[in-house]
């Protein structure tokens, strides 16, 4: 006899391996879960989020595996023939072909230093992962580009869902408190670029998100912490920028430039310094 669907864990709540989290067929799994006869289990420890009918699990730590669509923050690290090779906080390199990199004819044996340097840092979207694990990644779509200014700073990748939050929510808080500009990679490195005390604020909310990731109610938590912290009183929203980014899985649109780098450490090139990490 089939067994009555139920939920049997909360929404954001930490599970772990071979843990029961729904009977019945009307939940579906997903990433990290498998079904088992009538029942749902978690295959892993981290956060459970269920979104409708299917179920998923979050990993509360791990080094960040590219994945086509995601959008990424990635470090030039060498200057190909053909492109640029990127540095993507993962075990594996990436490459972005002349072609996917800028809607500008490039000629034959032109400098691509003048399009990105060594160590300049661009906003990306992964197109291809093959079987050995080579990645190509492409500029061209909405609030895809290089990044100037700001600092970076790094997460645990598994925390970058909860930092964005539903639909951009969290990035949309922390924008609407502290006046940075702010993108967040899916592989766990996060640009600011702001006033430097409210950089500050935001790194330090972020931090709190990284920390109090499991914890039930977390956007109210940050809302009410960055309300005390300037004084405004803020709503929850959406982030527009991770909707553009978002609402299309294929690139679209010409991308745009931000303002210029500082950078903790490392020296400049060309004139201007990378971002800070």
């Amino acid at each position: 006899m089939t067994e009555k669907s139920e939920l049997l864990a909360r929404d954001k709540e930490v599970v772990v391996p071979g843990q029961v989290l729904a009977t019945g067929m009307e939940f579906l799994p997903s990433s990290g879960t498998y079904r088992k006869g009538d029942r749902i289990y978690a295959n892993q420890t981290g956060l459970l989020v269920v979104e409708g009918k299917v179920l998923k699990t979050i990993p509360m730590a791990g080094a960040y595996l590219p994945k086509r669509y995601d959008v990424i923050i990635g470090k030039v690290i060498d200057i190909l023939m053909t492109g640029w090779r990127l540095e993507t906080n993962s075990p594996y390199s990436a490459v972005l072909p002349l072609k996917d990199a800028t809607f500008d004819y490039i000629k034959k044996g032109a400098d691509l230093t003048e399009f990105f340097n060594l160590d300049e840092y661009v906003v990306c979207k992964i197109m291809q992962v093959t079987s050995q694990n080579l990645v190509d990644v492409s500029m061209k779509g909405p609030g895809l580009r290089k990044l100037k200014g700001g600092r970076i700073i790094k997460v645990s990748p598994p925390k970058v869902p909860r930092i964005i939050g539903k639909r951009g929510s969290m990035v949309a808080l922390i924008k609407q408190a502290t006046g940075c500009q702010m993108c967040v990679g899916q592989n766990g490195l996060i640009w600011l670029s702001g006033e430097p005390e409210q950089e500050v604020l935001a790194v330090k909310t972020i931090r709190k998100i990284e920390r109090e990731a499991h914890v039930p109610g977390l956007t109210e938590r940050i809302k009410s912490f960055l309300e005390k912290a300037t004084g405004k009183k803020l709503e929850i929203g959406t982030d527009e920028e991770y909707e553009r980014q978002h609402e299309s899985r294929r690139p679209q649109s010409r991308p745009r430039e931000g303002r210029g780098h500082r950078e903790e450490s490392g020296g400049a090139r060309r004139g201007r310094r990378p971002p800070r990490r």
